[in-house]
């Protein structure tokens, strides 16, 4: 095993042959905060600079599992000005994920939700344990995923199932997420990376050129308009910040409490600068259009 470039605690990067191995490390459960993001970000641009490698393995080196998410102590006095820098951290590095020219495959055990679960979509392959749980937490704490969750979700799992992840928050098991499609292989913990390893040798055999040319190309035709999506998303998802509902459903979450949320008592104020609020607060019914008259065709004598 041969190390390669600058290592972290908390994220360490390792080369073995042609596939560099990316480990998150920190303890107690990979809470993504900001220096983590920023650590990954780091080691993954190394991984893909070295010309050796051909293929990036992203894993986690704790017991418990891949990623807890994001950081909510870190987040929950933010306003809607630090959420949208934090959101565009967390949106950089899946974007760095889904656009390197090498395949991503990532194993997953145990816990992976949250932002955790929005850099798995990311990858091009997933491989979990039986004993992975996935989940978007984020609406039972006032927000919504913020970091590609709202438009990566719908393109692997397809429209509804992405309703039900994101709107109900839910935990979904392994086999759950390998039905709905997020899953490429289901494997036993004992086997996990050996897998995982397995199919990032086999990428690495191909020739790189032509699987960054067949990756750009999926991703043009799977997540054409992303880019615009990923900017609504991050608007939503830091105007959210600051909100009665955040500020409860994080308190709670720190306090160990369950949230009590503040309702729709002043929806119409809430709502103001949200893109539903015009609709919301206008008090006149919507115009029927009139149905298109045709010309009537002189008759011919």
């Amino acid at each position: 095993m041969a190390g390669s470039g600058k290592d972290s605690a908390r994220v360490r990067l390792e080369v073995k042959g042609p596939v560099a191995v990316v480990t998150l490390n920190s303890p107690p459960l990979n809470i993504l905060t900001a220096d983590v993001l920023h650590d990954l970000s780091h080691q993954l641009a190394l991984a893909a600079a070295n010309a050796k490698v051909r293929t990036i393995l992203l894993m986690s080196g704790l017991e418990k599992g891949f990623a807890a998410g994001a950081s909510i102590r870190e987040m929950a006095t933010m306003g809607p000005r630090d959420a949208e820098r934090h959101g565009a951290l967390g949106q950089g590095v899946t974007r760095q994920i889904e656009a390197c020219p090498l395949p991503v495959v990532v194993a997953v055990h145990g816990i992976c939700v949250g932002g955790g679960s929005e850099i798995v979509a990311a990858c091009d392959f997933v491989v979990a344990s039986e004993d992975a749980t996935f989940g978007q937490p984020e609406i039972n704490l006032g927000v919504m995923p913020g970091w590609g969750g709202t438009q990566r979700l719908p393109r692997r799992l397809g429209p509804q199932q992405a309703r039900g992840w994101v709107l109900l928050g839910r935990s979904v098991d392994a086999r759950t997420a390998f039905d709905h499609g997020l899953i490429w292989k289901l494997a036993p913990r004992a086997d996990l990376v050996a897998e995982a390893m397995r199919l990032a040798t086999e990428l690495a055999q191909k020739p790189p050129l032509a699987l960054a040319a067949a990756k750009y190309a999926l991703n043009d035709a799977i997540d054409r308009g992303e880019t615009r999506g990923l900017t609504v998303e991050r608007r939503l998802w830091s105007q959210l910040f600051g909100t009665p509902d955040q500020r409860e459903g994080m308190t709670a979450f720190l306090e160990k409490r369950p949230p009590v949320f503040w309702g729709r008592d002043d929806w119409s104020r809430d709502s103001q600068g949200f893109p539903w609020a015009p609709r919301i607060l206008r008090r006149t019914p919507p115009q029927v259009p009139r149905p298109r008259r045709g010309r009537r065709r002189k008759s011919k004598l």
